[in-house]
């Protein structure tokens, strides 16, 4: 950890006190520089209804009596960003919709400082989405099938996505006239809003991303951990296409692959018979195509057909049960750039041999959804 420090403080020492604009002798004062602070938002309401027999609308087995639809908030986020001046930014987001269960260790999940010292290298310290796969590159507020994949939740688990305290640095270069992106961090691991790392390990993850051209880019993860003085690691590939198909009509297309370690099922497991962490072990799979089609009316934007596949395996050296995923949707934009949009999914589930608290190999669950941001 020692040498970790090290790293961080060359880092910041690193950072030339001057620039084009510090020379600039109008300016002799960047303490309110450019200055501002925006307000933003998320409201998103949704109706569930479960079309299997003794199963809830969250996907659990119930009995007869069980709740098969309801009404919810899923999402009521507040986002608020002040720039500090033009190098210093400061973000915070909180979920309100978390008050309506237990908001213990929930309700706050961005809480960050920035600072922009160029494209090349910018720095992020305190809690955010660490950098480790296309769905934590996607702003917060932008969702655009119903949520997002069980591969992403899984792995929020364990540390390796979600929202996490640590810090990271990122920015834009060129290899061989190639333009990349790159992502470096470190965090506790342990989830957001805890007073402290639940051990001296740290999650390391970098992400490289490839802009072939402006309708393709690829990327690759690759993440380290060690917990309960174990090491874990995790590594991804991922990509995303668009594909123009007319004047009106638009491909979007992503993927992703994921494997890594399941910290949290070797956390959760007695010690007497946990056995190797190695064995501890994630994998998933998922393929997204959204067809777009601008239909450009001043009240209807755009409608756009979706049907994620998913594929998962939890713990698949230990106790595998393949899980699949469709998820039909249709959605219908009012206002540009997502600021108003309403949705109809449909889930289907499929697993390979029941378990708890799953009582059904296969479920289905319909989901009527509008979200607004502001």
């Amino acid at each position: 950890m020692r040498n970790l420090f090290f790293i961080v403080f060359l880092l910041f020492a690193s950072f030339p006190y001057s620039s084009k604009a510090d020379s600039d002798s109008t300016q002799v004062n960047f303490s309110t520089f450019k200055r501002n602070t925006r307000l933003s938002g998320l409201v998103q309401f949704r109706y569930t209804y479960s079309m299997t027999d003794s199963v809830d609308v969250a996907g659990r087995a119930c009995l007869d009596k069980g709740v098969n639809n309801s009404f919810s908030l899923k999402r009521v986020r507040a986002m608020i960003r002040t720039d500090i001046n033009d190098h210093f930014d400061a973000n915070i987001m909180v979920n309100l919709a978390d008050f309506s269960g237990n908001p213990q260790s929930k309700v706050l999940e961005n809480a960050f400082i920035r600072y922009h010292f160029n494209k090349s290298l910018n720095v992020q310290m305190g809690q955010f989405r660490p950098f480790f796969g296309v769905e934590d590159i996607y702003p917060a507020d932008i969702i655009k099938s119903l949520d997002y994949s069980n591969q992403y939740y899984l792995f929020s688990a364990s540390g390796w996505q979600g929202f996490q305290v640590g810090v990271a640095i990122y920015g834009e270069m060129k290899a061989a006239s190639i333009p990349l992106n790159y992502y470096l961090g470190v965090s506790n691991g342990n989830n957001r809003n805890q007073p402290m790392d639940n051990d001296n390990g740290k999650n390391f993850y970098a992400r490289l991303e490839s802009e072939i051209n402006k309708n393709l880019r690829f990327g690759i993860n690759g993440a380290y951990a060690s917990a309960l003085q174990q090491e874990f690691k995790a590594f991804g590939v991922d990509m995303t296409m668009t594909v123009p198909v007319s004047d009106r009509f638009i491909l979007d297309l992503s993927g992703e692959y994921k494997q890594g370690g399941n910290i949290a099922g070797y956390q959760l497991t007695e010690k007497s018979v946990r056995g190797l962490a190695s064995k501890y072990q994630d994998r998933g799979f998922y393929l997204f195509p959204n067809l777009r089609y601008e239909y450009k009316h001043p009240r209807l934007r755009s409608i756009e057909l979706s049907s994620r596949y998913e594929y998962l395996d939890e713990n698949y050296k230990l106790k595998q049960n393949q899980r699949q995923t469709l998820t039909p949707m249709l959605s219908l934009e009012f206002t540009d750039d997502y600021f108003a949009r309403f949705q109809i999914g449909y889930m289907m589930e499929m697993f390979d041999h029941t378990t708890s608290p799953i009582s059904q190999k296969r479920y289905n669950i319909a989901v009527a959804q509008m979200q607004v941001r502001f």
